[in-house]
C-alpha cells in the first residue's frame, strides 16, 4: 500500500492530522498511514511512534531542559521515516520539531508537504530561505501567506483555515446548561488558558485574579474552562480557588456546547493568543486576548516581531477588533475591564461580531473545505 507519513506535535496538529487522514482515505482507500500524533489521529487508525505530548513545549527557555530528549525523539522519528520510506511526508505545524525532522529526512528523497505555514512572516522573515531547502510545498491557512512564500520560491497552496470546519458554532446551549446544572441567573464565560503546560502556568494565576475582580462588578459569572489532555490536571488544580464554581470541559462536544451557552447568555471569553481567537469568532463570542512569556524570551521576540497584532482576528481585519492584553498589559485589572465591556455594553459586543464576520470571510479558500483542499494538495504531491 502507498504510505503517507503524518507528523503532528501538539493537540491542534492532531486535529488537523485526523481530518486530513479522513479526507485522504475517502479519496484513496488504498492509502496506509503512519507517523506521530495524538488521540484524534489514533481514532483514524494512525498509531503514533511516541507520545506526542512530549513535544508540547513553547518558548526558548522552556525547551532547554528537555533538549536532549527532543534530540532523541527527532532521531527516532528520522530513523522510522528512513525505514518505512513513505511515498509522501506531511509535517503539521510545530515547526520547532517538524521542520527539524523535515531537514533530517530530506536526503531520503521523498516529497515533504508542510501543513500550516510557520509564521516567519511575522517575526523571522530571514528564515524563509532555509525553509525552501526543507519542504517541497506549504499548505497555508491564511490568505496573505501565499504571496510571501511564493516570493521566496516555495510552492504554496492556500487551503483555508480549519476553524471553518471545527463545529465551533454548532454547539447545543440547552444541553450544556442541563449537563452542568446551570441556574437561571448563571452567566457562563469561556476561559481558554492554552494547551501547553507553560502557557497554563503563566496565565492561570492572572486569569483567576481577573475573574475575582470581574465577579465583584458582575455577580453570577460561571467560568467555563476549556482544557486539553496535556494540561487538564494542572488546570483543575489551578482553578480550585476561582470564584463562580468553575466548570471544566474536556471533550470537543462539551466545549462547543459551552460556546453556544456563552453566546446565548451574552457572555464573553478570556483566552490566550492563538487559534482560540478564531474559534471565538466562529462561535460569535466577544473576547479579550491575553498572553505572557518569560522576560528573556519576550526581549528577544520584541526585537523580531514584524506584525502589529497578536490576534489572528485582528491581523485579518487589519485593525483591533478584539482587545489584546500582552505581557505587562496582561494584568488582572485590564483583563477584567476588557472582559466585562462587551457583557455590559451591547454596542461593544456588536462591533466585535461585525469584525468577526469580516475576518472569517477572508479565511475561505476558493474551493472546498480546508481538509479536502489539503488532501487534494497532498495527493498531488504523491510520486
Amino acid at each position: 500500500m502507498t504510505l503517507v507519513y503524518v507528523v503532528a506535535g501538539e493537540a491542534s496538529g492532531d486535529v488537523l492530522g485526523a481530518r486530513l487522514v479522513a479526507a485522504l482515505r475517502a479519496r484513496r482507500p488504498d492509502l496506509d498511514f503512519a507517523g506521530i500524533g495524538g488521540p484524534r489521529m489514533a481514532e483514524q487508525g494512525v498509531a503514533s511512534l511516541f507520545d506526542y505530548r512530549d513535544l508540547a513545549l513553547m518558548g526558548l527557555l522552556e525547551v532547554l531542559p528537555k533538549i536532549f530528549r527532543l534530540k532523541r525523539l527527532l532521531a527516532d522519528a528520522a530513523a522510522d521515516v528512513a525505514t518505512r520510506r513513505p511515498a509522501v511526508i506531511v509535517t503539521i505545524d510545530s515547526p520547532g520539531f517538524t521542520l527539524r525532522l523535515a531537514e533530517m529526512v530530506r536526503p531520503i528523497g521523498q516529497p515533504i508537504v508542510h501543513y500550516v505555514a510557520p509564521q516567519v512572516w511575522a517575526w523571522r522573515p530571514g528564515r524563509v530561505a532555509k525553509l525552501r531547502r526543507k519542504v517541497d510545498r506549504i499548505l497555508c491557512l491564511l490568505p496573505f501567506e501565499p504571496i510571501f512564500f511564493e516570493a521566496a520560491g516555495i510552492p504554496v497552496t492556500f487551503v483555508g483555515h480549519p476553524v471553518l470546519e471545527s463545529g465551533a458554532d454548532g454547539g447545543d446551549a440547552a444541553r450544556f446548561r442541563a449537563r452542568h446544572a446551570l441556574a437561571e441567573g448563571d452567566r457562563p464565560i469561556i476561559v481558554m488558558p492554552g494547551s501547553r503546560r507553560m502557557e497554563v502556568q503563566r496565565l492561570l494565576p492572572v486569569f483567576g485574579a481577573a475573574l475575582r475582580l470581574a465577579d465583584q462588578r458582575l455577580p453570577g459569572l460561571r467560568p467555563v474552562v476549556a482544557v486539553g489532555p496535556i494540561v487538564a490536571e494542572a488546570v483543575r488544580a489551578g482553578v480550585a480557588d476561582w470564584p463562580g464554581r468553575p466548570i471544566l470541559v474536556e471533550t470537543l462536544e462539551d466545549k462547543h456546547d459551552a460556546f453556544a451557552a456563552v453566546a446565548q447568555s451574552g457572555g464573553a471569553g478570556l483566552i490566550k493568543s492563538g487559534t482560540s481567537s478564531l474559534e471565538m469568532a466562529v462561535a460569535g463570542i466577544p473576547h479579550v486576548v491575553a498572553y505572557r512569556l518569560n522576560a528573556i524570551t519576550v526581549a528577544i521576540v520584541r526585537r523580531l516581531v514584524k506584525v502589529p497584532h497578536a490576534s489572528l482576528v485582528n491581523l485579518l481585519a487589519e485593525r483591533e477588533v478584539v482587545p489584546e492584553r500582552l505581557q505587562e498589559f496582561c494584568t488582572p485589572e485590564s483583563l477584567a475591564e476588557a472582559l466585562l465591556r462587551p457583557m455590559i455594553d451591547p454596542a461593544v459586543a456588536a462591533a466585535q461580531r461585525a469584525g468577526f464576520a469580516e475576518s472569517l470571510a477572508k479565511l475561505r479558500a476558493p474551493e472546498g473545505l480546508p481538509s479536502v483542499a489539503a488532501a487534494e494538495a497532498v495527493l498531488a504531491a504523491l510520486p
